[in-house]
């Protein structure tokens, strides 16, 4: 009973951390569990224009950064007859500067990045703001404002919610009388973000201005959206002026924050920066892979995915030999199925992969039947093991060539895959079933052949299914969950599935 329970604290364990490594890749990392799955990714392009003066040309453009929930990848300058540089400013965000000689006329410069959810986000240092100056209102705004700000505060029970409130007022047909007055007969939502960030500043409340884009596919021509953020303790929130409420909107991407301007353009005139949005989609694993390698994640780093790519499509059909085993396990222990030797039905299972499972169940029936054939009148030159081992193997060998050649002849392509057996294999199971006919008889022969290639056709179903090689590949953390059912199976000592019919007199005498 001792030896038992080890064997189920240890299954319990080994399955314990499969899962969670599997379900920290899934979570953390956003590795897809289903295959095939799909992740948009949005290409936005920032358009330069500007009138050229006939002087020299310096154009600086703020750049976003990777930020919570999205990574930015791919960024192309367009630089035709302009220098380009990269700045890093003092703040840590980036700046594009087109640097030119002399322009004139009308000027056009891109810029263009892609962007996809990111899984992984890399919590950056929070820095307490400062307190925020109090604006400058005539008297008659000053009486407005302040008013207002004693109606949120009675009604607020916190920063969140006066920020809310705040927002509710200026937004939130009717307005009171201070609010109307305030914002006068402009109701555009960047004056209402203006005047909600002046509101918080005079009541104390640190707070910036951030402009981003709401990626929605084919969009051209796109201005950057106001939100807010306040302070609240230890942390900035955010807040959309549009809606009043808390919170980030979906799919939106901030381009900058403060009040660092969006573009500079020296020797030039009109200058506008326009957006246009594009939708695609890339497969999710190879995001979520692209994106782990980035931020150097220590599961992937020390995983099959350093490896060259070579090794890695080799490990794509070694991860797929566990699945056969337990499959193995299964029939042979709980069901009780008979096969010739313990694993020939796997490698069979995996030459099913490659030559299909119908002509694989034929080839293996034609080469093992003629194998058999001559085996039997190789048997009467009394050879010793070894000798005879040989030429079965030279046999199988020989038909292999013959069947390739002819089926090559006969234009069945299909055929030509017998070369995925393995040689040694089958000779060996050759040599096996020609003992097994002298010493048990026919019946036992097509009793263990027959089981063998009905675990090796469930093998093959199994490993065969998209979604378990996609399982095996981008989870191979799950072999100790495998490891855990075998440990689990390979324990079983009672009845066996085909016993139960051999003891059915027994329970009916009862």
């Amino acid at each position: 009973m001792k030896e038992k329970l080890k064997v189920y604290i240890v299954a319990f364990l080994l399955a314990l951390l499969g899962l969670s490594m599997a379900l920290y890749k899934h979570f953390a990392l956003g590795f897809p569990l289903l295959p095939y799955e799909k992740v948009a990714v949005w290409t936005v392009e920032s358009k330069v224009e500007f009138e050229a003066n006939g002087a020299p040309v310096v154009v600086s453009l703020a750049l976003p950064d990777s930020q919570q929930g999205i990574e930015i990848v791919n960024e192309n300058f367009t630089t035709s007859g302009y220098g380009f540089a990269e700045l890093d400013q003092p703040d840590g965000s980036r700046r594009a500067q087109w640097t030119r000689r002399e322009a004139d006329g009308k000027q056009l410069l891109y810029y263009r990045l892609q962007v996809y959810p990111g899984a992984l986000d890399q919590a950056a240092e929070v820095i307490a703001p400062s307190s925020p100056v109090p604006p400058e209102f005539d008297s008659a705004k000053a009486a407005s404002a302040s008013a207002l700000l004693d109606e949120i505060h009675a009604v607020s029970a916190n920063t969140e919610t006066f920020a809310t409130q705040l927002l509710r007022a200026l937004t939130v047909e009717p307005l009171s009388q201070n609010a109307a007055f305030l914002l006068g007969e402009n109701r555009d939502p960047a004056f209402i973000a203006e005047t909600a960030l002046q509101l918080l500043s005079l009541a104390g409340i640190p707070n910036r201005i951030v402009r981003g884009l709401v990626l929605e596919d084919d969009r051209r021509r796109q201005k950057l959206v106001d939100l807010i953020e306040v302070w609240d303790e230890d942390e900035w929130k955010i807040f959309d002026p549009r809606t009043a409420r808390p919170g980030k909107p979906a799919d939106f991407m901030i381009w900058r924050r403060g009040d660092v301007s969006l573009l500079d353009v020296e020797g030039g005139r009109e200058s506008q920066v326009t957006f246009s949005i594009l939708r695609s989609y890339r497969p999710a694993r190879d995001i979520a892979l692209a994106n782990a390698v980035d931020n150097r994640a220590a599961l992937i780093d020390f995983s099959i995915y350093s490896l060259p790519i070579e090794e890695q499509n080799a490990f794509k059909t070694i991860l797929l030999v566990p699945i056969g085993t337990l499959v193995v396990a299964i029939f042979r222990i709980l069901i009780g199925l008979r096969t010739s030797g313990t694993f020939m039905p796997i490698l069979i299972a995996l030459a099913f992969i490659q030559t299909t499972l119908l002509w694989g169940l034929l080839l293996f029936l034609i080469v093992v039947g003629a194998g058999l054939f001559i085996r039997f009148h190789l048997a009467r030159l009394n050879l010793l093991l070894i000798g005879r081992i040989s030429s079965v193997v030279t046999v199988v060998i020989g038909l292999m060539s013959g069947i390739s050649i002819l089926s090559y002849k006969l234009g069945l392509n299909q055929i030509l895959t017998i070369t995925f057996f393995p040689m040694i294999i089958l000779s060996w199971t050759i040599e096996r079933m020609s003992i097994l006919w002298e010493e048990e008889g026919p019946k036992e022969v097509a009793i263990q052949g027959g089981g063998s290639l009905l675990v090796a056709t469930a093998a093959y179903l199994l490993m065969s299914n998209a979604l378990v090689a996609h399982l095996t590949f981008n989870f191979p953390e799950l072999l100790l969950v495998q490891l855990a059912l075998i440990m689990l199976i390979g324990q079983y000592t009672g009845y066996r599935l085909t016993e139960l019919k051999r003891f059915t007199p027994l329970v009916e005498n009862r």
